[in-house]
């Protein structure tokens, strides 16, 4: 939609809430609905953030050990121990979700927001402990594990089938 378009919509669409709210009718186009937004499934991500907490340890202990160290070398080893450390931390606070919509899928991958829309999906997999999605265009499929990120996947097998139901897309479940 154009800007000068979109601009029109939202003012007509106030125009008419006001006129609504006068009534005593309730105000269209906020999704008071529960599944307007959509189910949000988090998980938690372990892995990467123990891999460089071991690995800020074994710098440190190579740092520490190592003969002929000066005092401005172990500073510069303490901050880079502090800086693993930190990543660590923002890694591990950063939660990993998966949200189902009508006709969207949507998950946070190399820091962006992506989507796939129901026709983009060719099916989705749900297995023991994971859940696939498979993309039919470019890019690699979408894969939410319990082992690695710690998600419901009961739970979100449950939710995938329902929206893979109303969506006409093949459900396979192993």
């Amino acid at each position: 939609m154009s800007r000068s378009w979109e601009r029109k919509v939202s003012k007509n669409m106030s125009q008419l809430n006001k006129q609504r709210k006068k009534q005593g009718q309730p105000v269209l186009g906020t999704g008071t609905t529960p599944t307007s937004d959509g189910d949000v499934f988090k998980g938690r991500k372990y892995v990467l953030p123990f891999v460089l907490i071991a690995l800020g340890a074994l710098y440190a202990m190579l740092g520490v050990l190592t003969p002929g160290v000066t005092e401005g070398s172990q500073t510069i080893t303490w901050f880079g121990v502090g800086l693993y450390i930190l990543l660590a931390l923002m890694i591990f606070l950063r939660k990993p979700y998966l949200k189902v919509g009508r006709s969207t899928v949507s998950t946070m991958k190399y820091n962006r927001e992506r989507n796939l829309m129901a026709s983009e999906i060719s099916k989705i997999r749900i297995l023991k402990g994971s859940v696939v999605i498979e993309n039919k265009g470019r890019g690699g499929n979408w894969v939410f594990s319990r082992l690695i990120n710690r998600y419901d996947t009961d739970a979100m097998g449950e939710r995938l089938e329902q929206f893979a139901k109303v969506n006409q897309i093949p459900v396979e479940r192993e």
